[in-house]
């Protein structure tokens, strides 16, 4: 048989041989380096058994699918390590992940000492050096093998494979797992590991499951590398807005509230109001107009909209439906509020489009384990808004809700940060999904054909798409790597029949609207924590909720600078005045660790002369200016949006 190697060369045996016995073959360097194999395109393990040509690749550390196996292996001997010290544990799932690797542990919560504990006990097995080997057994042998071993979630595992299959299992030493691999040759080929924390996650992801623990680790191929990693994660963490935006004062949470329901603080409070009043703005130039609509509604406005079948878990019901005359439910949505605003008169076709907006606040009934800061909230408000258009005006209209998102990302900075996806359905499972075939198809292939006439790169997600209709969703990722989505269009050609929606069209008759679902901005909550993580906190001036802070050198300038305070108000500057009796280097360093954009230093000279000793974090000390100079520079950059880059370092300032 002959093997071609990645480098074009060939090599030919007249046996079969596995992956490592070629890798021995062509150097024992490279064996040693060997983590996995790629047969055809396909990873593989290393021992697999070659028997006829084929393309190999020899995968080592260097390749992402071999650090993923070096990986996998970890978390094996996390498992490990954790029946050794908890033997009570039950063993779920282990895979690798993007930066690492996970298990999932049916046992009470790890604390951070039981973690350092589980680190040491995995050096011990890694130290030891048990080889992995990998070995198959029919399906009924073993459901029995695991039953035995009591271990239930492998065991439904098991089960939920087909009933031909061949189950295949890895032994190190005495510790047993399910599973398909590639794993290293042995655990001495684990390098550089850590445990880098533990959380909770629902078995399988489902709530109504139950609540297992999960480790999280990180591992590499050198200890450096691995060092790199861990200074990586401790500079994210300063980026985290549920770390920075609590310390900057921005939003906090409180237990007796309840997980999911955050305090948005003064500070926080003012960003989104400055969003706000941007976006309502916006959409009205371009031909929005504005709605004002219940949080609350009866069950019989979501049983029209298929909301109460498909989406019931999701919402928060107030009241029984065996026990209570009605029965109501806090909205997760507005478009069928806004339905009912569209048929309060009758429509003709030269009404359209209507473009409805609205600042919705909405509830949705999280999972516990799924809230974190103000990226997953159980309240949040979102730039909502629904277009009933013409059949013949949906392209045009599709294409300007895009170009609406896009200049909020382009103007928030974070255009570059985002990707787009065209959510489908998913033809497997029609039963989630309300109207026919031919017009899931159609309609998704009408938002190809836009994102690709405007030529914005996208990729496709089969099952993404919402009950009743595809949709583009704009995609970005938090600094842990965790992706949200951001923005949603959504195009609706079956609502409109559920809520007998129409408009009388030129020839006199009755026509059904197609409904552009979309968001210009997104929710507000989820917006403010990605732009602390974009911006460090150091947000555009025009976002800031603290744009300028005035520094009297000493109580004796308090006057001039209260009076430079007012002035700055009376021009629509978010401006303070730090009175305390502090020296000026304090105050200067207490306004840069408040990350305010302009701090104005004001002392007799200032005062006589009716200037202002400009300090910005973007360029340092930027000179004595006139008063009032400093305000139309400052009014200009406002208004326009401008983002000024910084241009020194912190410790230069």
């Amino acid at each position: 048989m002959k093997i071609t190697l990645k480098d074009g060369s060939v090599k030919e045996y007249s046996e079969s041989k596995s992956v490592y016995d070629i890798a021995l073959d062509i150097s024992e360097g490279l064996a040693r380096a060997a983590c996995a194999g790629m047969v055809n395109g396909k990873v593989v393990d290393l021992r697999t058994v070659i028997e006829e040509d084929c393309e190999l690749s020899i995968l080592t550390a260097n390749d992402k699918e071999g650090l993923a196996t070096i990986r996998h292996t970890a978390s094996h001997v996390l498992a490990e390590a954790v029946k050794n010290l908890f033997p009570d544990a039950k063993l779920t799932i282990g895979p690798s992940i993007e930066n690492g690797f996970y298990y999932d542990f049916d046992h009470a919560p790890f604390s951070r000492e039981d973690l350092d504990n589980l680190e040491a006990e995995m050096k011990k097995i890694i130290k030891k050096g048990d080889k992995l080997e990998k070995f198959t057994l029919p399906r009924e042998e073993a459901i029995k093998f695991m039953e035995e071993r009591e271990e239930p979630y492998k065991v439904e595992l098991i089960k939920d494979l087909p009933e031909d299959a061949e189950i295949s299992f890895y032994r190190q030493g005495d510790f047993v797992d399910l599973c398909a691999g590639p794993h290293l040759m042995s655990t001495k080929g684990i390098k550089a590991f850590k445990l880098t924390s533990s959380s909770g996650a629902y078995w399988r992801g489902k709530s109504e499951n139950a609540m297992l623990q999960r480790i999280y680790g990180t591992a590499f191929n050198k200890k450096e590398e691995l060092a790199e990693y861990l200074e990586y994660l401790d500079n994210i963490k300063n980026r985290d807005h549920n770390k920075l935006g609590r310390e900057m004062e921005l939003f906090t949470t409180v237990d007796v509230i309840g997980q999911g329901l955050p305090l948005l603080m003064p500070k926080g409070a003012k960003m989104i109001q400055t969003m706000q009043r941007w976006i309502e703005d916006e959409e009205e130039k371009r031909g929005y107009v504005r709605t004002k609509t219940p949080l609350m509604a009866k069950s019989d406005l979501y049983k029209i909209s298929g909301h109460w079948d498909h989406y019931k878990e999701g919402m928060f019901v107030l009241g029984d439906e065996e026990k209570d005359k009605e029965v109501f439910a806090l909205r997760p949505m507005t478009c069928p509020f806004q339905y009912y605003v569209y048929k309060a008169s009758q429509k003709s076709y030269r009404d359209l489009p209507i473009r409805y907006g609205e600042t919705s606040t909405l509830f949705r009934n999280e999972d516990s384990g799924e809230m974190h800061g103000l990226t997953r909230v159980r309240q949040f408000t979102i730039s909502e808004g629904h277009l009933i258009v013409r059949p013949d005006q949906m392209v045009e209209e599709f294409k300007g809700c895009l170009a609406l998102a896009k200049y909020c990302l382009d103007t928030l900075g974070v255009g570059e940060d985002v990707t787009y996806r065209l959510s489908k359905w998913d033809p497997n499972n029609k039963e989630k999904y309300i109207g026919d075939e031919s017009v899931w198809e159609e309609t998704q292939g009408h938002i190809r054909d836009v994102l690709n006439e405007l030529g914005i790169p996208f990729y496709e997600g089969e099952g993404e798409a919402a009950f009743y209709g595809p949709k583009v969703d704009i995609q970005a990722k938090n600094v842990y790597g965790k992706e949200d989505t951001m923005i949603t269009i959504q195009w609706d050609a079956v609502l409109a029949e559920q809520f007998d929606m129409y408009y009388i069209d030129q020839n006199g008759d009755k026509v059904r609207p197609y409904i552009i679902h979309r968001t210009s901005m997104g929710c507000y909550e989820r917006t403010l924590a990605w732009l602390i993580e974009k911006y460090e906190g150091k947000f555009p001036t025009w976002l800031c909720p603290e744009q300028v802070r005035v520094l009297p050198i000493s109580e004796k300038y308090a006057d001039y600078a209260s009076k430079v305070e007012a002035q700055l108000k009376d021009n629509g500057i978010l401006a303070t005045t730090d009175h305390r009796s502090e020296k000026i280097g304090f105050k200067i360093r207490e306004a840069r660790l408040a990350k305010v954009p302009y701090m104005l230093v004001v002392g007799q000279k200032e005062e006589e002369e009716g200037k202002v000793s400009v300090r910005s974090r973007f360029a340092g000390d930027e000179g004595s200016k006139n008063l009032d100079e400093f305000i139309d520079q400052i009014c200009k950059e406002i208004r326009t949006k401008e983002r000024r880059k910084i241009e020194v370092q912190e410790e230069q300032k």
